[in-house]
């Protein structure tokens, strides 16, 4: 397999699939550049090679239709201030050949929305699924994407996937271009090989006690991560919304708590599973329960089990922070995914903010740590513990899916893993 630091781009276009997908405010201005930030060491790489440089990402969910409000030109000018080159734009991802060809060694070129195009994503548009004529649509876009994804490949010379935020899914860009390129001119970028070297680390070279803290609204949402964790890990920390379907589904008096009760059977599974592999499954001992779900609702703290009519768990109390701490602190291995409480109310985000602080003190001790998923990757920039951590994942989604145990598309693409 091709890689990054061994392959010379002087004299080639390479066309790279970055996550740009940023947040804008009201006038379209970038609010968070991490995502820019962190595809910088692969396209520097590729100018300073002498390369010329073809970018392209998707940004929302226009579904594919041109949307002015996600159109990439909005963010032209942070890109080049990032790298520090007046960065070119091409107005149409599929009509961009002479704008590409143009391209002298050392320019950049940043190609509009992918997803403008719904053969990008390779989903039929307009259609039901429950549409007789809906199959052979989808037959007929698969054909599409192939084409879109042949365009694509037919502005350079080589292709570097660096988005591990679209991994999981089969897209044109992610996937299915990598067919046109042979195995010495496919690569994953930097932050892609430091993604999969991070998940490879807590799944194949964990050290132990291994120790995931699995949070989040929803067991629907992480039961096969859970599962699949199950047989690697020495503790399952469950907390946030989750939590009150296995406590509901051991008899617990839950109030008005979020919870999923068609999944008490999978959550009373989990239990017996967990502790058959002699895993030390950790749920939350007494919860801080709201009246109602607000920030500025009128609190206390009671038992889990034992949540009063009308009131509604919302975060971690100190107690179960305090059972969590001792586990936390005591592991060689940490994976975070999800917040412990409603991290998006200031009043209920102590638990997931703690529970950050858990893991960079693990961390400066000697811990491995991972931390995906939007909210545990807020908790840890809030409080400045980005660089205490282990690796922070840039995809959630994608992440999930890795610890799940399914192969990624857009790595098995440029690896050829199946």
């Amino acid at each position: 397999m091709q890689t990054i630091d061994k392959f010379n781009f002087a004299g080639k276009k390479a066309i790279v699939r970055v996550d740009f997908n940023v947040p804008l405010d009201e006038q379209g201005k970038v609010t968070d550049d991490t995502r820019i930030r962190g595809a910088l060491p692969t396209l520097k790489k590729v100018l300073a090679d002498g390369g010329s440089l073809i970018m392209m990402s998707h940004m929302g969910k226009p579904k594919g239709k041109v949307n002015p409000k996600f159109s990439l030109k909005q963010i032209l000018e942070p890109v080049s201030n990032a790298l520090g080159i007046h960065v070119k734009f091409a107005p149409d991802c599929a009509k961009a050949a002479q704008a590409a060809a143009a391209l002298k060694p050392g320019e950049a070129l940043l190609l509009e929305n992918l997803r403008f195009y719904p053969e990008e994503e390779g989903k039929p548009v307009g259609i039901d699924k429950e549409d007789p004529a809906y199959e052979s649509a989808k037959k007929a876009m698969k054909a599409s994407q192939k084409e879109f994804a042949k365009t694509l490949a037919g502005y350079a010379d080589c292709y570097v996937n660096d988005a591990f935020g679209t991994a999981h899914r089969k897209h044109a860009s992610t996937a299915v271009i990598a067919d046109y390129f042979d195995a010495d001119h496919k690569m994953l970028g930097y932050l892609m090989e430091k993604e999969v070297e991070a998940i490879d680390n807590v799944l194949k070279n964990a050290q132990h006690p291994f120790t995931a803290i699995i949070g989040g609204s929803k067991v629907s949402s992480k039961l096969a991560v859970i599962k699949n964790l199950l047989t690697r890990v020495d503790n399952l920390i469950i907390g946030g919304g989750m939590g009150y379907t296995f406590i509901k589904a051991q008899g617990g008096h839950i109030g008005e708590s979020l919870h999923e009760d068609d999944l008490m059977p999978e959550a009373l599974s989990v239990m017996e599973e967990a502790k058959k592999a002699g895993v030390n499954l950790s749920l939350s001992v007494a919860t801080v329960a709201a009246d109602r779900f607000a920030d500025d609702a009128n609190k206390q703290v009671v038992d889990i089990y034992h949540i009063p009519d009308g009131w509604e768990g919302m975060d971690a109390s100190e107690a179960s922070l305090e059972k969590w701490k001792k586990i936390i602190l005591s592991s060689k291995t940490i994976l975070w995914n999800g917040p412990v409480g409603v991290f998006e109310f200031p009043n209920f985000a102590h638990g997931t903010g703690e529970i950050a602080k858990y893991v960079a003190e693990a961390t400066e001790k000697g811990a491995y740590s991972l931390v995906g998923g939007g909210d545990s990757v807020a908790a840890v920039n809030k409080f400045g513990l980005a660089d205490k951590i282990s690796y922070v994942s840039t995809g959630g989604g994608a992440m999930l899916e890795a610890i799940e145990g399914k192969i990624l598309p857009g790595v098995a693409a440029i690896t050829g893993e199946k």
